[in-house]
């Protein structure tokens, strides 16, 4: 079958991958392989950014692979690469560069995010973070590039950014890559509050043992009007009746959503199935995950080929740049 194009995609390598990972990308980056040539990226140059310290980079970058590889990315067919292991990505964003305008890079609400969080850590790398994350995706010709809603300004830069570059230097050698929209939903942590991840210990990995998840998700809160196991519960406010929407059976999910606004079940009870279902859910990515993990070797050697593979790619495109630009040869 023939691909409808070819996808570009990019995370910072963050280690081992929670539940709010797999339902924001890893789910769609492996569906995305039916229709597209996927190039996926781990960003730890980007990383650099807000880190304090990259002790622990190389192995969050090897648990972050060995994650989505488990979780059904095909190397054979797609390209899997640390983003580092690429050097054309540098000189690209360094091009790139000459045509940013500073104001527009620091308009955009992202960066004034980063700056209300890291007040103290606002580098020249953070405020040039979109140029480099342009250089990601146009350096390998991308068509696509999914992106959740509070993502599109970034990538309306990008393709600003590849129009800037194009009239400049009078040459239509980068490609203006097109957005498509995806359902990125916002998953909440066991504390019902806020967006799970980890500098909130409020996640579940996907790699926890069966007896490890089942004690996070016993944590996980419920209905908070609901005080007593004879109060009628409301589904539609508790984060564990939205996770068995994603995780049960349709069977089941209906059950509960009668059940509980009855009173006919209980919050332990809902807890207890919602694990029972998540850990029969994981089983064959932890087994994947186990027999990869036996060498990892083999993590690495799907990263370097998928270096090499990109190396090309970028070349080719990095060759047409500095013709463009009439570099001296």
């Amino acid at each position: 079958m023939s691909k409808k194009g070819r996808v570009f995609s990019g995370a910072r390598p963050t280690g081992r991958q929670h539940l709010g990972n797999y339902l924001g990308a890893m789910k769609n980056y492996v569906a995305l392989q039916d229709e597209y040539d996927c190039v996926y990226c781990i960003v730890d140059v980007h990383a650099l950014t807000t880190v304090e310290t990259t002790r622990d980079l190389r192995n969050n970058t090897y648990d972050m692979a060995l994650d989505w590889l488990a979780a059904g990315i095909r190397p054979e067919e797609s390209i899997v690469f640390v983003q580092s292991h690429v050097p054309q990505v540098m000189e690209l964003h360094t091009y790139l560069s000459m045509v940013t305008p500073l104001g527009k890079l620091t308009d955009l609400p992202t960066f004034k995010e980063k700056v209300r969080e890291n007040p103290d850590n606002v580098n020249y790398g953070l405020v040039g973070y979109p140029v480099l994350m342009t250089a990601d995706i146009v350096l390998y010709q991308t068509d696509i590039v999914p992106v959740g809603v509070d993502q599109a300004p970034h990538l309306e830069f990008a393709r600003e950014t590849v129009r800037s570059f194009n009239y400049r230097f009078g040459a239509n050698v980068l490609k203006e890559p097109q957005m498509k929209t995806t359902e990125i939903p916002k998953v909440l942590g066991i504390d019902g509050q806020q967006k799970m991840g980890k500098s909130l210990n409020n996640h579940i990995e996907l790699a926890a043992t069966p007896e490890e998840t089942r004690q996070r998700v016993m944590q996980m809160v419920t209905d908070p009007q609901r005080m007593r196991r004879t109060d009628p519960g409301n589904p539609d406010v508790c984060n564990v009746f939205t996770m068995h929407k994603v995780f049960s059976p349709p069977e089941e999910v209906a059950m509960i959503d009668t059940e509980c606004r009855r009173a006919g079940i209980g919050c332990v009870d809902c807890k207890k199935r919602f694990a029972e279902n998540l850990n029969k859910h994981l089983e064959p990515f932890r087994q994947k995950r186990a027999e990869i993990g036996q060498n990892p070797d083999t993590v690495w050697d799907v990263l370097h080929d998928g270096a090499r593979r990109a190396r090309t790619i970028a070349e080719e495109t990095m060759t047409a740049v500095r013709e463009a630009i009439q570099l001296p040869r």
